[in-house]
This record gives C-alpha cells, sequence and structure tokens, in this order.
C-alpha cells in the first residue's frame, strides 16, 4: 500500500508472465525454518538474541515476546514516502487488483510467516482484498479473501492477531470516516467496520483494533477543549 503517487518510471512491475504463480515457492533462498544460533552467529538469516523455547521467568521466550508480522508494511508498503515515488518492487506482486493477485500475495506472506516461525499476522481489510466499485463488490472480496486466508490459518498454524479496517486511504475519507460530518460517508464507514468485525471473528482474531488514521475535528468548537486538557 503506497500513501505516495505512483510514476511510470518507477511503478513498472515485470510482466505478469514472470510473476511467481500461485502455490509456488516465492522465497526459495530463505531456509525453510530460521533457527535460534546464538550471540556469536554471522549467519544473517538467524536468530543471535531470540530463542523462542528459551524458558524466562517460567515462560517461554514466545510466550513473553508475541511477535506478529504486520501485512501492510510487510507485503503490501513499497517505500514510499509523503516526499517521495516507491521505491520497492515485490516479485509476486504484479500490481493488479484481481483477486489471483490477492491470493498470491497471501501465499508469500504465509510463506515467510512459517520460515521465520513467526505465530502471528496482522492486516487492514485493503490490504488482503482489493476494493470494489460498490461496497457489495467490496464485501464479496473480503469474503473470499477470508476463506483463502483461514485455509493458510489452517495448514500453516499460524494465527490472526487482529484485523482493522482502512478509513484514510480512499478519497471519500479525507475529512474521516466515523467522524466524517457525512453522513453518507460515516454510514459506509460503518458498514466496513462491520465486515471487519465478522471477519476478524470468523478468522479466530484475539483482538480487534480501530485506529483511526483519519479520524478528529477542524475547529476547537468540535470538542471540548477544557476537557482534553485534563486527559
Amino acid at each position: 500500500m503506497s500513501f505516495a503517487p505512483t510514476s511510470a518510471s518507477t511503478d513498472a512491475g515485470e510482466p505478469a508472465s514472470k510473476k511467481p504463480k500461485t502455490g509456488d515457492e516465492y522465497f526459495p533462498g530463505v531456509p525453510n525454518k530460521i533457527e535460534y544460533k546464538g550471540p556469536e552467529s554471522n549467519d544473517p538469516l538467524s536468530y543471535r538474541h531470540y530463542n523462542a523455547d528459551e524458558e524466562i521467568m517460567g515462560k517461554k521466550m514466545k510466550d513473553w515476546l508475541k511477535f506478529s508480522v504486520c501485512f501492510w508494511h510487510t507485503f503490501r508498503g513499497k517505500g514510499a514516502d509523503p516526499f517521495g515515488f516507491p521505491t520497492m518492487k515485490r516479485h509476486y506482486d504484479d500490481e493488479s487488483d484481481s483477486m489471483e493477485n490477492a491470493k498470491r500475495r497471501a501465499d508469500a506472506a504465509f510463506e515467510m510467516f512459517t520460515k521465520l516461525g513467526v505465530e502471528y499476522y496482522t492486516f487492514h481489510d485493503r490490504d488482503v482484498a482489493p476494493e470494489g466499485g460498490t461496497l457489495e463488490e467490496s464485501n464479496a472480496a473480503m469474503d473470499e479473501m477470508a476463506d483463502y486466508l483461514k485455509a493458510l490459518q489452517e495448514k500453516t498454524g499460524v494465527k490472526l492477531l487482529w484485523a482493522t479496517q482502512n478509513l484514510f486511504s480512499h478519497p471519500r475519507y479525507m475529512n474521516g470516516g466515523l467522524t466524517n460530518p457525512d453522513a453518507h460517508v460515516f454510514a459506509y464507514a460503518c458498514s466496513q467496520v462491520k465486515k471487519v468485525m465478522d471477519v476478524n471473528h470468523k478468522l479466530g482474531g484475539e483482538n480487534l483494533v480501530f485506529w483511526g488514521g483519519r479520524e478528529g475535528y477542524q475547529s476547537v468548537l468540535n470538542t471540548d477543549v477544557s476537557m482534553i486538557m485534563l486527559i
């Protein structure tokens, strides 16, 4: 997911024919499982300090440190910022909004999750499923991807820590989602939240996140400043 404008000179990925196919191995240069090799290890594909099964104060390290991989930064981000164009190309991503591409990204992600030995992942709805022309189309894509993700979870044992909704990237949310003054946008945002809650429950999410990337107010008249100062 990129938040900067695209450029023809930096956004032209490989032809779709050269992209890995669904079911291929996406990271053949990475061991099937990255292992703990101690602080003296010179192997860049090893853990030097994280030993998942080491017991500390009666609990294994993996139970103290429940790492999760964020889908958006790790598998959708393109290295862009507000001042520049994307700088990264994902070899498994043909840049399309097709369901085939969405499933290919999910396959690549779960391969890396298992190789890292990470037990959890997280996502925004639009990270894993493309947005359609209508809410119904978007929900249908989300439902299809939820089934696909559930199968990958069952196959690998990787669990969902939490899901959240993207109420900030689309232009409709330029003035917020759940605080938007337009009732139609507010209703759309509520529908999107409900879908994510349903999908999160279906996938066994252990938590649910509401992140207000564009929520707020445009005037001090929108809030009780004296109350805010006490917080």
